[in-house]
């Protein structure tokens, strides 16, 4: 069953920055190439961190506070150094969120909600740059013509589980894959509904199929299912 990785859908064609670059080229290069964020590297592409329209903006918001050295939080602290900054060294957040090219998709999602990013640079096992990774390009897994979602269900999941495809019929509208005919056993049935979920593109699966034989309370312990492009497991509990 294929796995999608972050390697399969980041741009490689990364727009960088110097930690030397002036406040206001980083400005012009933002608005210009209408990203909000660059990554930071030095000579051999090393990311030190990323400079974000929302750091150069501490310039505005700090820009009228009076200094309360004695009250000051670390966050205060921090936008009023950011405020200070004049190069993308200064102004830049580090040390910058990244991600390999090997992790799943699912990993990035998961990454980029728990760090409240939108983007993140992908570096190699020398923590290089080798590309960009963002919720846009995840996002677009889902904007896959129907016709290509339908082969994925029928290459990807049925295919790897030996079933052949002309047993069922699959049938998607919008992304919404509707599945129906039969198969010998229900345990069959929830797996092949399980992975195909988790194809990229599929918005939701309309269950139609039927099994001769249910052999879900056959076993006390549940079975498991590894998720097609994630490394964690889900333990299934029988019905």
């Amino acid at each position: 069953m294929k796995r999608w990785y972050v390697d399969d859908v980041m741009t490689r064609e990364v727009v960088t920055v110097a930690p030397g670059m002036g406040y206001k080229d980083i400005a012009d290069l933002l608005v210009r190439r209408s990203v909000s964020a660059v990554p930071v590297v030095d000579a051999d592409r090393h990311v030190l961190g990323v400079v974000s329209e929302a750091d150069l903006l501490a310039k505005l918001e700090y820009a009228d506070r009076v200094p309360r050295h004695l009250l000051a939080t670390r966050r205060l602290r921090s936008g009023r150094q950011k405020a200070a900054g004049d190069t993308a060294g200064e102004l830049m957040t580090a040390p910058a969120v990244t991600i390999r090219p090997t992790e799943t998709v699912t990993g990035a999602a998961r990454l980029m909600e728990a760090a409240r990013i939108k983007r993140m640079p992908v570096v190699d096992e020398q923590d290089r740059l080798v590309g960009i990774v963002s919720r846009r390009d995840l996002v677009r897994l889902y904007t896959r013509p129907d016709d290509e979602v339908a082969q994925a269900v029928a290459d990807g999941v049925l295919r790897s589980l030996w079933i052949d495809p002309a047993l069922l019929r699959i049938r998607v509208r919008a992304g919404v894959v509707t599945m129906s005919g039969q198969l010998d056993r229900r345990s069959l049935a929830e797996i092949v509904v399980a992975f195909t979920k988790a194809t990229p593109g599929v918005v939701d699966v309309v269950d139609e199929l039927t099994y001769d034989f249910d052999d879900t309370g056959a076993t006390s312990s549940g079975w498991y299912h590894a998720h097609p492009f994630s490394a964690e497991r889900e333990q299934l509990e029988p019905h």
